[in-house]
Formats: C-alpha cells, sequence, structure tokens
C-alpha cells in the first residue's frame, strides 16, 4: 500500500487579486471545536454574522448572510433568484466578469442585453442610465470591481435610474467588499454578492449577500410558484415565464428560511467556515470600515510610486483604477511568465498573470486585505525589481523601493 507523507504549503508572499493571505488570527478559530448548527451557541454566532454583514455592506437591509460556496455561488444563488425565463437582463461587461454575469443570466433564461467596453476603461454611468432607460430591463447586474483589468466601476446614479424604471439592480462586489467603499443603501442597490478570499482575508469558501425589500418581494413570488400558487390575474394555463427558482442548494428563498428566526432546515452549514467569517468580520470592523480604505489606498499609493520609479508602465486608464489590483504592463520582449516564476521560485512571492485579450501582456498585482501591508509592498518591489534586473532589463538599482519608502514617509 501506498504511504503519503504529510506535506504543508511552501510559505509564500500573496500579491494576487484573491486569493490573499489569511489572517492568521482568522485561521486560529476555523481549530475551533463544532458545534451543531441548531446549538444555540451557533444559532447566536450566526445571528452576529448578519448584524456584522450589515455593517461590512452599509445597509439596513433584513438580509445579509453568507452562501456556502465560493463567490460564484451567490452570483449565481442572485441571479437565478431573481431573474426569470424572459426577463431582460442589462449587463455592461468590461472585463472577464460580465461576461460571467452574462453566462449565467443567459442560462437562467434572461434575455441579455450587453453593453460592451474596451478593456481598460469603464462605463460613464450616464452611459448605463441611458441604456436602462431605451432597454427596459427587469434587472441590471454589473460587476464594481473588474479584477481581469484592474478597473472600478462608478456606480452613482445608476441605482436612481432603477428605481425610476423599475428595474433590480444587482452589483457584483467580490472584489471590493472590505477593500474600497460601497455604501448598499446610498447606492440604491437592490442586491449585493461579496466574496470572503479577496479584501475580507478569508478562505474562499463563502458568498457574503445582502438583497432589500425590492429584491426579497420577487422571490416571495416565485416562492409562491413553487407552491403551486399563481400571482393574482394570472391564470394557471397563462404561466410560460413562470418558473419556480431552478436550483435547490442555490434557492435564496430556502436560504432566506435558514437563516430567519425559523430556522428551517436546508443544508448542514459550514461550520468551520462560518467561524472563519466571522472572525474576518470582526477585524475589519475592529479595524473601521473608512480606516481599512485609506489602509488599501496608502499601500496602492507605495507600488504604484515604486513601480513607475522602474520604469514600468500601468495598464488602464488611470481614472478608473482600482485600489487594490494594480495591472503592469509587461515590457516589449520580455518572458512575462519566466519573472513570475522567478518571484514565486525565488523569493516566495506569487503575483498574477492574465488571460483573455491580456494574456501574456500585463501582470497584476494584488494589495487585498491581510496581504496589503508595508512588508509585503516592499517585498515585492524589491524582489520584482530583482528579477527583472536578472532578465536582462535595465533598472536603477533600488529606486522602486525608494519610491515607495517615499510615499511612507520613510
Amino acid at each position: 500500500m501506498k504511504v503519503y507523507k504529510d506535506w504543508s504549503p511552501s510559505p509564500r508572499t500573496i500579491m494576487t487579486p484573491g486569493p490573499v493571505e489569511v489572517d492568521p488570527r482568522v485561521l486560529r478559530t476555523m481549530s475551533y471545536p463544532i458545534l451543531g448548527q441548531f446549538d444555540p451557541e451557533f444559532t447566536s454566532l450566526m445571528n452576529e454574522t448578519m448584524a456584522m454583514l450589515r455593517e461590512l455592506f452599509m445597509t439596513e437591509n433584513e438580509w445579509a448572510f453568507p452562501v456556502d460556496g465560493t463567490s460564484r455561488s451567490g452570483i449565481e444563488a442572485v441571479l437565478v433568484g431573481l431573474i426569470e425565463p424572459g426577463d431582460k437582463v442589462l449587463v455592461p461587461i468590461y472585463g472577464r466578469f460580465g461576461y460571467l454575469l452574462t453566462e449565467i443570466a443567459q442560462r437562467c433564461g434572461g434575455e441579455v442585453v450587453a453593453l460592451e467596453k474596451e478593456w481598460g476603461a469603464v462605463f460613464r454611468p450616464a452611459e448605463i442610465a441611458d441604456a436602462i432607460r431605451l432597454h427596459r430591463p427587469s434587472l441590471v447586474a454589473l460587476v464594481h470591481g473588474e479584477t481581469s483589468t484592474g478597473r472600478l466601476q462608478p456606480l452613482e446614479g445608476i441605482g436612481h435610474v432603477c428605481r425610476e424604471t423599475g428595474a433590480l439592480l444587482v452589483v457584483d462586489a467580490v472584489a471590493t467588499v472590505g477593500g474600497v467603499r460601497l455604501a448598499t443603501d446610498e447606492l440604491l442597490i437592490d442586491a449585493v454578492i461579496g466574496g470572503t478570499q479577496k479584501c475580507l482575508s478569508v478562505p474562499a469558501g463563502m458568498a457574503p449577500i445582502t438583497y432589500n425589500k425590492r429584491a426579497e418581494a420577487k422571490l416571495q413570488r416565485r416562492k409562491k410558484i413553487e407552491r403551486g400558487l399563481l400571482p393574482e390575474g394570472v391564470s394557471a394555463d397563462a404561466p410560460a415565464t413562470l418558473r419556480p427558482i431552478q436550483s435547490n442548494y442555490l434557492d435564496i428563498g430556502q436560504l432566506q428560511d435558514y437563516w430567519s428566526p425559523a430556522r428551517l432546515n436546508h443544508h448542514t452549514e459550514a461550520t468551520s467556515m462560518l467561524y472563519a467569517l466571522r472572525e474576518g468580520l470582526r477585524l475589519v470592523l475592529e479595524e473601521g470600515l473608512e480606516a481599512r480604505y485609506e489602509r488599501h489606498r496608502r499601500h496602492e499609493a507605495a507600488l504604484v510610486a515604486g513601480i513607475e520609479a522602474m520604469g514600468l508602465t500601468l495598464y488602464g486608464d488611470p481614472s478608473c483604477k482600482m485600489p487594490v489590483v494594480t495591472c503592469v504592463e509587461i515590457p516589449a520582449g520580455l518572458d512575462g511568465e519566466s519573472v513570475r516564476a522567478m518571484l514565486l521560485e525565488q523569493f516566495g512571492i506569487e503575483i498574477a498573470s492574465s488571460f483573455g485579450p491580456l494574456k501574456g501582456k500585463i501582470w497584476r498585482i494584488g494589495t487585498m486585505g491581510y496581504s496589503c501591508s508595508k512588508r509585503n509592498v516592499l517585498l515585492t518591489l524589491g524582489a520584482l525589481e530583482a528579477a527583472l534586473i536578472r532578465h536582462g532589463c535595465e533598472l536603477e538599482a533600488g529606486r522602486g523601493v525608494q519610491a515607495a519608502l517615499d510615499v511612507y514617509g520613510v
């Protein structure tokens, strides 16, 4: 019989757009003893987690809870719940994850109207507003922070137009929640999906979501259909487009019942992951949201200063750059993957490549959550500089790190 050796991962400094390094205090909570999912101590922890999520999402929504699964489970749960066959869905696309929203919406039977923007830029809110008024969609789904391009979509005013036209506004904030300000209620967003493995510095495995009464009304309507109760005025031979939520596991109506005081059994909760999420949220709120946003901006500024001091070029429109992801153009003639491999093998530092039209053209460096620190920024700049010099680039040694130190006021 083959004997498998004990294994532990090599030490890494993770500077990708996710997953990122997990706070040791979060990892510690995952070793705590398991509680039964209906143990009063555990249900109390569930309630506390919901309260913390409301603070994180900056909302008064009743419903704020995690979906068990990676971030995509939250995206699917919200879209599967809110899109019925035949619904018109507007998706502004400015990177890879806009196409993901499009695919999921189409799988739900939605009639997708896609707006496309060249990668590296974003939409003016007025462009999206005009499209909403023109196409009159039932739902608008867009990405707040597009990690494939490092761009941040402005959301101001879009919610007002959705209210004006009756559309629901759904925002994918997987890459931004906990690192970039997102005021759900102020922006009139109907549903938001977050991620644990990015700015929250919790392992991948849960997708925090929140939604308001407007979204809940549609879920309740579909729940009635699921029980064979058609909406008033709809005859039994007419509901070609009326369908119950297709997924059982990702049925938000059932998940809502599970997270309600009734605790109607739906699934076995991912106990240790909930411990981790609760601790991650506690640490976010202990730091303070505004202080946390400022920390991300500060370390981004130091990283950017160092990269530019090396003579490297940042990718994309600087006016809409994400403060938690920095995209760098790979110099002409340089093997970008060889540089990444040297960073990993010689320095234990991981940065990301890209995909689609940007494959082989840019590096993506994340400064998210626990990974967003002065130590990590300085190490990354020094290692990148050394790797570039080893690959034949003519750089003035030390310039990048010195520029970052200037930002830090050293």
